[in-house]
């Protein structure tokens, strides 16, 4: 027996259902839709939420309060576990270098720095935020954080 004889198991490859080809088929006249009704008419669908015409519950209930959604802002978070282990003493850290090392994908991305991990390099941190905790690593470790010249990346709002 040969180890390239692959086989499906049984019951992975299931003969197509063809439906409405008459009564003899087994799933002719109203092909399995029912009676009568939207359901049964082709094209006859309604929308998420419809409630046949009546005021549907998500138009019904009041919109209250403020949503962050549309101003909220995403950043690429890095620990200096990662830092330390990709950077070499007296390098930058931002985000070029951060995508040139391949931890970044984009150029455009924001950038927030957590202190996770030991630093044991010297570096010059230039991104967006730097947390508490990890300003103070780079600090002991002999490094700076620079505050960025931009307030955001093109693109990035």
């Amino acid at each position: 027996m040969s180890d390239f004889t692959l086989n499906a198991p049984y019951g992975a490859n299931k003969k197509k259902r063809i439906v409405g080809r008459g009564s003899s088929s087994g799933r002719g006249t109203t092909a399995g839709r029912g009676n009568k009704g939207q359901q049964s008419r082709s094209g006859g669908k309604v929308y998420v939420g419809f409630e046949g015409g009546q005021m549907p519950l998500y138009r019904r209930i009041a919109k209250r309060g403020f949503s962050n959604y549309p101003f909220r802002k995403e950043y690429e978070v890095f620990n200096l576990r990662e830092i330390e282990a990709r950077y070499e003493s007296g390098e930058t850290v931002n985000r070029e270098t951060l995508v040139m090392k391949g931890l970044l994908k984009r150029v455009t991305a924001l950038v927030k720095v957590l202190g996770d991990g030991d630093l044991t390099k010297k570096l010059t941190v230039t991104v967006d935020k730097v947390s508490a905790s990890a300003r103070d690593k780079i600090a002991k470790a002999g490094g700076a954080v620079v505050e960025p010249v931009a307030s955001a990346p093109a693109g990035a709002e």
